[in-house]
Order: structure tokens, then C-alpha cells, then sequence
């Protein structure tokens, strides 16, 4: 395919040198009807108006008035685990909270057991179906963290199946080590990060990120420092899902590329994010799930600040990988307007794993990583219809 033509409405058209929305520019994109956009190979060579385009051959596909738009970037996810955790899923029903279910042994640490009980071939089986399930729903980047290890063989596992699942997907894959998710069975917590820090090394060989869970009851501002000092891998941080956990601060001073989950952020904290190459990611699925705040991307936006969403994809917390619900969480729960929260799933979510000069946005250059909608479809409703099937096809 050469060509795609005859496109009701091309949407999230870019510069070349925007790799990141914030402020009012968040609410902008470029859009186009009765478009087309060319492709040589596999990346957007040119795009305009009209519905016939001088080089339109055999191999050109007719879009029939459908919608297209990048496909979805997902800058945080936990998919690669063993098994289920449904069992906890009752206990949240029946009124265990995240940190309760945590201090019975629960939560990362039983993720950890079954994984170590797994093989690394049946973990990297079981892995490609949620791989194989985030890409039929859009997405075509994502990040990939360990995490459920836990010890030194169980991360480097992790890290080996999440190098594997980058090299046998047409999608974008970034990888990063999560060895700090929670202090593993059999450990002091000085220990742990000790451990942490003298893995480093060796998973250097397959990460491009370093995270920590910087967060209430798991490891503090002074953990997380000592940690990102130990290595030359860019940070991804969680941060405030739990408190306001001092781990916005620690990131931007470390030149973290993102801080993620900000449930609970304050004003002060906006203002250390403004002006720094740090972006704000918050990830709704696990407010919908564990019924936590929602992240205050309204007020970010007002602030003049960027946010992107992901879908923390993981199997205690947010059970889901749909873009499009994240998408329409940030319209519903966090005031987000539509264009809004399709720049937060797409180009700034791209930016928040260091893609974003490749994926993210229609910008001649970049690759022909898109979503093409059946007939009818624009942003407003890709948001509001969030259940309704749309996808026609997905290009990678």
C-alpha cells in the first residue's frame, strides 16, 4: 500500500519539531477532510486534501469516508505477568484496600510467586495474547516493565521475555527495569535496594528505562535517588498513586522523562514540573479500578502543562489495556476535552517513552503506525460511543 484515500477526516496532524503538546496547545491538532496521506516505505511521506491523488494505483486502499488517525501510544504498562490475580479482585469488593491487600502478602508479591513458579517460555506465551489483544484495540508503542520478579533471576527473566515480545511485534516496544516495584520475600528493605542497584549492570543489557515505586509503604525520595545515581538509563517514575510521595521532586531533579500516576499531586509539585523535560502521565484505569482519585489533568492543562494517559496495564490494578477508555476517562473523569485526551493517548504518551520523533501524530516523517476507523467517526465521538467497535484496520 501506497496510498490511502478518499479519508473522511484525517486528525492529529503535527510539525515536524512538536514532540510534545502542553498548555492550550494540548487542546490543538491538525485536521483535514476528505483527505489522503502517502506512504513509501512505512513511513508518511506527504498528505492534503481531495479524493483522488495523482499516484493512486492497485496497491492504494480506499478508506470509504473513514477516519484516520495515529495509533495509540502507551507509555506504561506491567503486561508481562503470569497468571491472574482475580482472587484479590474479590477481596477489593469486599473492602480490602490496595495497601491492605499489600501488607497481607498480596498485590506484587503474589504476582512475583507465580511468575517465579513460571517458565520463561509459558510467560512470554502468555504475555504475547495481552500483546496481541493492546494491538487489535490500536496501540502501536508501548513500554513493558518488570517488576514481578522480584529477585534477581525473576527480573532478568522479565527483561529477556520483554526483549523477545520487542523483537517478534511489528509495534513499537520500549522496556524498562522496575526491580524496585516492592521489597522481594526474603529481604530487608536496605537489603532489596542494594540488590536493586548491583543488578543494574546486567539489565542494562536489555532495558531502555529505570523505574521506581516511589510511593507510600514501598520505597522513599532517598531509595529512588540512590537507585537512578547507580545507572545512566533515563527514569520513569511512579510517583503519588498512594501519597503525595516526594517522588515528582526526586524524578525532575534526576531528568526523569516522566513521572506517572499523580492521583494525589499538589500545586507545588506543578510548579516543579513547568519548564522541565518531565511529563506528567496519569493512568485512569487504575483510579477506575481501585477507586482512587482521578489525576487533575484539567488543572494541569490550565497550569501549562502537558499530560499524557496510559493504561497501566497490569493484573492488580488495571486489568485493561483499551487506549480508547483511557481516552474516554480522561473526557469523563478528569474534564479533558476530546482533543485534549487523544493528544495524551497519542503524542504526548509517545514523548512520555521517548518515541515521539517516530510515532504519535500524522507528520510527514514519521511512521505509518495508524488507525483506520470505519465511516462516521471523529474524535468527540471516539470518546463518547468508548464501547462501540471502530477500527476498520490497523497500520504498523
Amino acid at each position: 500500500m501506497n496510498l490511502i484515500y478518499n479519508i473522511g477526516l484525517l486528525a492529529g496532524i503535527q510539525p515536524e519539531d512538536v514532540l510534545r503538546v502542553e498548555g492550550a496547545a494540548q487542546g490543538c491538532t491538525g485536521m483535514l477532510e476528505n483527505a489522503w496521506i502517502s506512504i513509501e516505505d512505512g513511513r508518511i511521506t506527504d498528505f492534503g486534501t481531495g479524493s483522488c491523488h495523482p499516484e493512486q494505483s492497485e496497491e492504494s486502499l480506499d478508506a470509504q469516508g473513514g477516519m484516520v488517525i495515529p495509533g495509540f501510544c502507551d507509555s506504561h504498562t506491567h503486561l508481562v505477568y503470569a497468571g491472574s490475580r482475580d482472587g484479590e479482585f474479590l477481596d477489593k469488593i469486599n473492602g480490602l484496600s490496595y495497601e491492605e491487600i499489600a501488607a497481607r502478602g498480596g498485590g506484587i508479591l503474589n504476582s512475583a510467586d507465580l511468575l517465579g513458579r513460571t517458565s520463561e517460555e509459558e510467560l512470554f506465551r502468555q504475555s504475547m495474547v495481552r500483546v496481541q489483544e493492546v494491538m487489535d484495540k490500536g496501540t502501536v508503542a508501548l513500554e513493558i516493565k518488570s517488576g514481578y520478579g522480584l529477585c534477581p533471576e525473576g527480573e532478568m527473566k522479565m527483561l529477556r521475555v520483554i526483549d523477545r515480545i520487542k523483537r517478534s511485534i511489528p509495534a513499537a516496544v520500549k522496556s524498562t527495569f522496575l526491580g524496585a516495584h516492592a521489597v522481594g520475600r526474603g529481604y530487608s528493605h536496605e537489603d532489596y535496594v542494594d540488590m536493586v542497584i548491583g543488578l543494574i549492570p546486567e539489565a542494562q543489557k536489555y532495558a531502555d528505562f529505570i523505574d521506581v515505586f516511589c510511593d507510600e509503604g514501598f520505597f522513599t525520595p532517598e531509595d529512588t535517588a540512590r537507585i537512578l545515581e547507580a545507572t545512566s538509563l533515563p527514569a520513569k517514575i511512579h510517583a503519588n498513586e498512594l501519597a503525595v510521595s516526594g517522588g515528582v521532586e526526586v524524578g525532575v531533579q534526576h531528568g526523569a522523562l516522566s513521572v506517572d500516576h499523580l492521583e494525589r499531586t499538589t500545586e507545588a509539585q506543578m510548579e516543579v514540573l513547568k519548564g522541565t523535560g518531565t511529563m506528567p502521565t496519569m493512568l485512569p484505569g487504575s483510579s477506575f479500578f481501585l477507586g482512587l482519585p482521578y489525576g487533575r489533568a484539567r488543572e494541569f492543562v490550565k497550569a501549562g502543562l502537558g499530560v499524557a494517559l496510559a493504561s497501566d496495564y497490569n493484573p492488580g490494578s488495571s486489568p485493561s489495556g483499551d487506549m480508547r477508555f483511557v481516552m474516554a476517562q480522561g473526557c469523563i473523569k478528569m474534564r479533558l476535552t476530546p482533543i485534549e485526551a487523544f493528544n495524551a493517548v497519542t503524542l504526548n504518551s509517545a514523548y512520555a517513552m521517548g518515541v515521539s520523533d517516530r510515532y504519535g501524530s500524522v507528520t510527514r516523517g514519521k511512521k505509518a503506525a495508524l488507525i483506520l476507523t470505519e465511516p462516521g467517526w471523529d474524535l468527540t465521538k471516539l470518546a463518547y460511543q468508548y464501547e462501540t467497535p471502530f477500527i476498520r484496520k490497523v497500520f504498523f
